[in-house]
């Protein structure tokens, strides 16, 4: 069931990410309040500047907060400490984890209509068997990017959300991640510390490497090992054009992580590609030719033209809670059951 219904909303949605926080909204279905992108290191280092935006925007009937690894359905009035830590790991002083902190802390302060979604994990969509000795399976914006690829397969098959079946590859700054759709519904994932490496995650870890590891560890170490640190240089995604084997290393770890997903969906409709590195031509080419063996591939449409697809996709999800036309695609994916 919806949180409440309204005939007329005006809803956002959040991203944080590794290279900047997104912002996306729309009132009445019709008109575009906000679509921007933030630099994480500038929330870091002000977060009010996130703040700031949003009060601009008042009154808000919905935001759809940083999540980080998700929690079931939660709105801010209701979250503690506990929640935070579940969340974020609270003993870091990575960027983006303080910078959500911070935020979560300073929206409650201002009672901001904030709620908290799902990671993949906490979906019952998901088989439990599939959840066992795994924690990241695809946090709360892979859930939001996942929104994005039902409305967007929907939309362009003219299909019902409950008809929509797709593999998705998302390809971020920081990490990237994999998840597989079955009749709009989230059944299986591989999370960014848990699959193939990002620019600059390392993705998931040997066990036996992690053992050897000397402490003190931080989570600093899920940000390190990505083609970055492979190529051994200080570079930008677009470098990496004249990175062969960090391009090979990227696409045939993530075509592996597909062809996994392939067990749990033998035969979805399409696989879509999203990211800030699918930008780059070159990337979204590599992965087109290996991954188009498996399905069709396509790159995802945003609703945007700046915010990235998991803040697009927290604004569906928060117009489908509210009661509006993305209800049906909100409560076929289970969010609220989370």
């Amino acid at each position: 069931m919806p949180i409440k219904r309204e005939n007329k909303m005006r809803v956002v949605g959040l991203d944080p990410g590794s290279y900047s926080f997104d912002l996306f909204g729309i009132e009445n279905d019709s008109k575009i309040i906000i679509d921007e992108s933030i630099k994480s290191k500038d929330i870091f280092q002000n977060p009010y500047l996130l703040i700031d935006k949003l009060e601009t925007l008042k009154p808000l009937d919905m935001i759809i907060g940083p999540s980080g690894y998700g929690l079931p359905l939660k709105s801010i009035e209701h979250i503690t400490e506990e929640d935070i830590g579940k969340m974020i790991p609270l003993d870091t002083k990575i960027a983006v984890n303080e910078g959500i902190k911070i935020v979560i802390l300073e929206m409650k302060k201002r009672k901001m209509p904030v709620y908290f979604i799902p990671g993949v994990i906490h979906l019952e969509t998901v088989p439990a068997y599939r959840k066992w000795n795994k924690f990241d399976m695809g946090t709360a914006d892979k859930v939001c990017c996942l929104a994005l690829g039902i409305q967007d397969q929907s939309q362009r098959l003219k299909i019902p959300f409950d008809k929509t079946s797709f593999v998705y590859v998302e390809v971020g700054y920081g990490f990237t991640a994999v998840g597989a759709v079955e009749e709009g519904r989230v059944i299986d994932g591989i999370g960014g510390t848990n699959g193939s490496p990002g620019f600059l995650a390392g993705g998931g870890m040997d066990a036996e490497i992690a053992i050897r590891l000397k402490p003190p560890l931080t989570q600093e170490i899920v940000f390190s090992g990505g083609l970055k640190d492979f190529v051994g240089k200080d570079i930008e995604p677009e470098d990496l054009i004249k990175a062969k084997e960090a391009r090979l290393l990227l696409a045939e770890s993530l075509e592996k992580d597909v062809a996994s997903m392939l067990v749990s969906l033998p035969h979805p409709k399409e696989i879509i590609l999203s990211g800030r590195l699918i930008e780059l031509g070159f990337i979204r080419t590599e992965l087109t030719n290996r991954l188009s063996k498996y399905s069709t591939v396509i790159r995802v449409n945003k609703l945007s033209k700046i915010a990235k697809e998991a803040a697009c996709g927290a604004y569906i999800i928060g117009e489908g809670l509210l009661g509006g036309k993305y209800h049906r695609l909100v409560e076929n994916m289970g969010i609220a059951r989370g």
